[in-house]
């Protein structure tokens, strides 16, 4: 839903031979490419909405021959603090515009015009001309984390999710590039991690095609921020540097090493441990162009270092220090090291509310563990991220995938779009300060279950409820009342078939019968 929208009852044809997207500006690559691609949508996609199947020729009273996107600034940095904002004025007749601050917002005025044309007998029209919208993201952080480690996607794969993600308005792919499992990146620093740590030869990114999807994404109005897990979830380095690791892969009692199994964490006594963090920060900070830098920090089990001679050495002829002091050193030169590489930390919220280390305020926690997580910080004073496992896990409810256990993930249930949809991340924050401190949210498909015969399923189109309570907030700024999930229904179920039109393989939520009678698949209130 816009933040503004005034409709008319008219409905307005394109003159597809002669309808043109042109722009003020031409030196803008984002610009450019984001006309190129909606060009070609107008043109040739036909999308009929399911309310409207089976309809005769509505009447138009005229012709839209263009679309005129004016873009103040042709900047083309994309961070925290671009401006997203658009306009879009669709007349009855003539030519429709967009007026944007950036680029970016032109982007998003682009995506919602698209969504405005359907097919209506061989023709595209806009129906409910004249339209009016005055357009902004309640929140400026509207992520989806993607795990690449536990089971790989090829660039193809992460592609079209970037393009599912930009016809929904989400402007971060956190990638957690790498975990336990595999380490499918390229590295030129440490080339073995690759050599050992991948799959196989076919399941790698090289920095070439990591540039591609940065640039893909970039073009779509999206950062991609990466998450390099450390010191925890680090078995995988053991493959090529077991002499810098804890507890690597304990069997067959991992669990009390590890939330999960391979066990293994980088040691945080040895010297040469935080080397390779180091060199690891220094090189993908490089190569990926965001400001947003995420070193994870999450899920640590002190038992793995308790019980390891180096660290049991180390606490021993240090008196006054232990794990916990160590852990809070870890996590203060590693964050030190990011800011130095000119990045903002972003970090899970353990390093901060588990083992008491205060983090400068420029860091961005993301919380998780429950969904009290987020007053807690910003009470801190951190900015932070809303990814509850409560509302936002979309791997759960698949049952667990250890071989030998019957019951449910750890997780259960399995999230449906209602309860993503119900979820505010500024419940009980009333200080107007501090809800300036959530920069929005996150969905998360972590991968144990999930690669890329699924991810178009497992994302969509529960990831476009998250979308609209993102860029649209929960609370209906014209009735200052909760959206509810019967209103959004139609919108949702409407966009999941426009998505399916456009290649993006999402999930039906309802019997088309219900999609196309709503008010008739409501459950009754109860007496």
């Amino acid at each position: 839903m816009p933040a503004t929208y005034d409709i008319g009852s008219v409905a307005v044809e394109i003159k597809r031979s002669d309808f043109m997207i042109k722009s003020n500006v031409t030196s803008s690559s984002v610009v450019n490419a984001a006309i190129e691609r909606y060009q070609y949508l107008v043109e040739h996609e036909f999308f009929e909405s399911p309310y409207n199947f089976n309809e005769d020729a509505v009447k138009t009273s005229g012709f839209l021959f263009a679309l005129e996107v004016n873009v103040q600034s042709a900047q083309d940095v994309f961070d925290l603090e671009t401006d997203e904002s658009y306009t879009l004025d669709v007349p009855v007749e003539g030519k429709a515009v967009i007026n944007a601050a950036t680029p970016f917002g032109a982007v998003r005025g682009l995506e919602t015009f698209s969504q405005l044309v359907s097919a209506n007998s061989g023709r595209k029209v806009v129906r409910d001309a004249p339209v009016k919208i005055i357009d902004a993201p309640k929140f400026r952080h509207r992520g989806v984390l993607l795990d690449t480690s536990r089971n790989f996607y090829h660039v193809d794969a992460i592609l079209r999710t970037l393009d599912a993600m930009a016809y929904n308005k989400l402007n971060v792919l956190h990638w957690h590039v790498v975990d336990a499992f595999s380490w499918p990146i390229e590295s030129k620093v440490h080339p073995e991690l690759t050599e050992k740590g991948a799959y196989s030869p076919d399941m790698r990114y090289s920095y070439a095609e990591i540039k591609k999807i940065i640039t893909y994404a970039k073009n779509r109005a999206i950062r991609v921020m990466p998450e390099f897990d450390m010191p925890g979830h680090t078995f995988v380095v053991g493959e090529a540097h077991p002499e810098i690791m804890s507890c690597l892969n304990k069997q067959p009692n991992w669990d009390k090493f590890a939330a999960e199994p391979p066990s293994g964490q980088l040691n945080i006594a040895d010297p040469r441990a935080l080397t390779f963090a180091f060199d690891i920060i220094s090189e993908y900070s490089r190569l990926f162009i965001d400001l947003g830098f995420h070193v994870g920090g999450s899920s640590l089990n002190l038992d793995c270092w308790r019980e390891d001679p180096i660290v049991e050495n180390y606490v021993r002829e240090h008196p006054g220090e232990s794990v916990e002091s160590l852990v809070r050193g870890w996590f203060m030169q590693t964050f030190t090291k990011v800011g130095e590489m000119g990045k903002i930390p972003f970090a899970w919220e353990e390093s901060v509310l588990n083992f008491n280390y205060t983090a400068k305020n420029t860091t961005v926690l993301q919380a998780w563990v429950n969904e009290d997580s987020v007053g807690k910080l910003v009470d801190l004073g951190y900015r932070v991220v809303a990814s509850p496992w409560t509302r936002y896990y979309l791997d759960c409810g698949h049952g667990s995938w250890v071989s030998n256990f019957e019951g449910g993930s750890w997780c259960d249930l399995f999230k449906d779009w209602k309860t993503i949809y119900s979820y505010n991340p500024l419940t009980n924050i009333t200080d107007p300060a501090k809800q300036k401190l959530v920069l929005g949210g996150e969905i998360a498909l972590w991968s144990a279950q999930s690669d890329e015969a699924t991810v178009d399923r497992y994302l969509w189109p529960r990831a476009s409820a998250f979308a609209e309570t993102m860029w649209s907030g929960t609370i209906d700024p014209a009735t200052n009342a909760t959206r509810d999930t019967v209103k959004a229904a139609p919108r949702l179920t409407e966009h999941r078939f426009r998505m399916v039109a456009r290649g993006i393989m999402a999930e039906p939520l309802q019997p088309l019968w219900c999609v196309r009678h709503p008010e008739s698949c409501v459950r009754p209130s109860q007496p």
